[in-house]
């Protein structure tokens, strides 16, 4: 495929090929720390405490998901794109929520990046042959128990995007600019148990993205700007949860 450029805003305000997006993704991911730890890290505290009192013990299921960046050439749209679904709402786990395309790892998957492919062709219909995948993210694992690892994959337009309607309800594409950008990263709070859980959230028009696909995209911010995702400030009020 060919090297396209992707723009970045927020701390790097550079062109990034995909040479370079495949180096820094070779060089910051796979640390052993997760995603997960990584939110719980920057939040600190009472807030590290509570965001990992949901953590489920081990064994985790393992999950994998598509990070796809959809590389609109220069001038068309906003830039490159990321592509989300958003889960239909009979699902057993996370309905209705935002999300890459992605699932469970089948025994006769040839391994994690296998089935990020395999699922989103499944639920959107991208044709692998279209996706570069260029690096892979810290794992996440999520309230649910699964163990998620997330593959960034440039997508090289046209592409056409149709919703398994059983999976998923709609998909959307946000500028990687956009969710590049600290001043668009959010903190919110959501009550479980009684006690008040934080968690960060990107709001994008009426899309609301939480939970670990917020958590998967601060590991992306981090390792392309060089930069850690805002942490809480003491005398911020979070917003309380929204629905995707």
């Amino acid at each position: 495929m060919e090297q396209g450029n992707l723009f970045l805003s927020g701390h790097s305000g550079r062109g990034l090929d995909r040479a370079e997006l495949a180096r820094r993704l070779g060089a910051g991911a796979g640390l052993g720390h997760g995603s997960d730890m990584a939110i719980a890290a920057l939040l600190g505290g009472e807030g590290a405490r509570l965001f990992l009192a949901d953590r489920p013990p081990p064994p985790h299921r393992p999950a994998a998901v598509l990070v796809p960046i959809l590389d609109h050439p220069p001038g068309e749209a906003e830039g490159p794109a990321i592509v989300f679904t958003r889960r239909a709402m009979h699902l057993a786990h996370h309905p209705g929520q935002v999300s890459f395309p992605g699932g469970r790892v089948d025994d006769t998957d040839d391994g994690p990046a296998a089935a990020a492919l395999r699922e989103a062709r499944e639920e959107t219909g991208l044709d692998p042959a279209r996706v570069d995948l260029v690096g892979r993210l810290d794992d996440y694992i999520t309230v649910t128990g699964f163990r998620i690892t997330p593959f960034v994959g440039v997508v090289t337009p046209p592409v056409r995007l149709v919703p398994d309607p059983t999976e998923v309800d709609s998909i959307f594409e946000v500028p990687l600019a956009f969710l590049m950008d600290p001043g668009n990263h959010k903190h919110g709070v959501r009550e479980k148990d009684g006690k008040h859980r934080p968690y960060f959230a990107i709001p994008y028009g009426d899309h609301f993205i939480w939970g670990a696909t917020a958590g998967i995209l601060m590991n992306l911010f981090a390792i392309l700007t060089g930069a850690a995702p805002p942490a809480p400030p003491a005398d911020e009020a979070p917003e309380p949860c929204a629905s995707s």
